[in-house]
């Protein structure tokens, strides 16, 4: 299970005590809507019992951790949209929305734990943490709240184009997003550099909506 000692070992790399955040996102790898990253740092207040990786959570764990940890930690989100994944690539995307998430803190860290191999050009010294959302309590709780607030994003836009079931796959290249894409077509919330999405409207009967 994630803990702090990754946190602990930077801060006596860099002499202080100060607050480390735990960087992660949410949604690289789907077909349709924006990709999602938070930032997370807690304080005096002691984290919630159950901290993961969010992607071995349940969705009802999640929600519920969701909100405990806004109740004990500083948070930042950042988002990069549609257009800016096609314009910039995912990666970039990425980059993008994890340096929005920092910049987007009601605090001030000394350091920041990105998971993964990749961090953006940030004001701040940071480390990389591959897999650190199963190791580090911070970017646990950053994978939590980017999963959640992006799932809740994929929802409202299943309200507006129900036939994805962007409520259930979030995006995802599912069975079901397939056979609409072939159906009913391609949207603006769909990332068009994508492969998939790329292939269908360089067909001729394309539809696009």
């Amino acid at each position: 299970m994630p803990d702090f000692s990754f946190e602990e070992s930077f801060q006596r790399d860099l002499g202080t005590d100060g607050p480390i955040a735990g960087v992660d996102e949410a949604g690289r790898g789907p077909w349709a809507g924006p990709v999602v990253a938070a930032a997370v740092c807690f304080g005096s207040k002691a984290p919630p019992d159950g901290l993961d990786d969010s992607k071995k959570l349940t969705e009802a764990k999640r929600e519920e951790l969701e909100e405990q940890i806004r109740q004990s930690a500083f948070i930042g989100v950042g988002v990069a949209s549609v257009e800016e994944i096609d314009d910039l690539n995912i990666l970039q995307a990425t980059m993008l929305a994890m340096s929005r998430a920092i910049d987007s803190l009601p605090v001030k860290p000394i350091g920041v734990l990105i998971d993964g191999n990749r961090a953006p050009e940030l004001a701040y010294p940071s480390q990389t943490l591959v897999k650190g959302d199963g190791k580090s309590l911070s970017i646990a709780a950053a994978s939590i709240i980017a999963k959640v607030r992006r799932d809740r994003v994929m929802v409202e836009l299943a309200r507006a184009f129900p036939d994805y079931a962007w409520e259930s796959n979030k995006g995802y290249g599912t069975a079901a997003h397939r056979a609409a894409l072939t159906q009913v077509g391609v949207t603006q919330h769909h990332r068009r550099s994508f492969a998939p999405i790329h292939k269908i409207l360089s067909q001729d009967s394309a539809l696009t909506i």
